[in-house]
């Protein structure tokens, strides 16, 4: 266990970012599902714009990795692209 407040604090502040990313990253997870499996194109675009948002802001708080952001959001826009 901390020996010191600073550090009894530190695990807490921890505690609440770590469950803060958690639901963050499992959000766009749901909403990267939801687009895999839309099939109108209108409503995937909307969905493309919004997810790569999430992503991207993912990727800024170090989350995910910025390179793994841009892989994710390279093949959701070609999955996107190839409906009709």
């Amino acid at each position: 266990m901390a020996n010191h407040k600073s550090a009894e604090k530190r695990i807490r502040a921890n505690e609440i970012k770590r469950v803060r990313n958690r639901y963050q990253h499992k959000t766009t997870r749901s909403f990267i599902k939801r687009l895999k499996s839309a099939t109108a194109k209108t409503e995937a675009l909307g969905l493309l714009k919004e997810v790569s948002s999430m992503i991207d802001k993912l990727a800024k708080k170090n989350i995910i990795h910025w390179k793994k952001a841009a892989n994710q959001k390279s093949k959701l826009t070609k999955l996107v692209n190839k409906l009709a």
